[in-house]
């Protein structure tokens, strides 16, 4: 049974860092688009990073970039999320998330057939 496992998710201050990580099992992941989404309460979840199965081709959403630094490690199944910089609004619960097939779809939601649980990120001002 596929499976991905979020964790290093907690709470920060404004301007702090974060490093999510997420580590899938029980599928073929390397060969697919592994992205982070975050959801806020009342807000629909929305893609915040994706990286191709090339590993070299990354996609941010425009509030993450120049903050936020999406990586894999293919030999550990495993996907990360740096966050640095955080701010208020940045706090979600972030879900790690796999698409069919090795592109990221622009990070369109409906293109991702395997979630985590989710790991909650909390910044105070």
């Amino acid at each position: 049974q596929a499976q991905l496992v979020e964790s290093g998710g907690g709470s920060v201050q404004a301007g702090g860092s974060l490093t999510l990580s997420c580590t899938a099992s029980g599928s073929t992941y390397n060969s697919r688009c592994m992205a982070w989404f975050r959801q806020a309460p009342g807000e629909m979840r929305v893609g915040v990073a994706g990286i191709y199965s090339g590993i070299s081709r990354r996609i941010y959403a425009d509030s993450a970039k120049d903050r936020f630094t999406i990586s894999r490690d293919n030999a550990k199944n495993t996907v990360y999320l740096q966050m640095n910089s955080l701010k208020p609004e940045d706090t979600s619960v972030y879900y790690c998330a796999a698409s069919g097939d090795s592109f990221c779809y622009d990070l369109q939601r409906s293109h991702f057939r395997d979630w985590g649980q989710g790991t909650q990120v909390t910044v105070s001002s």
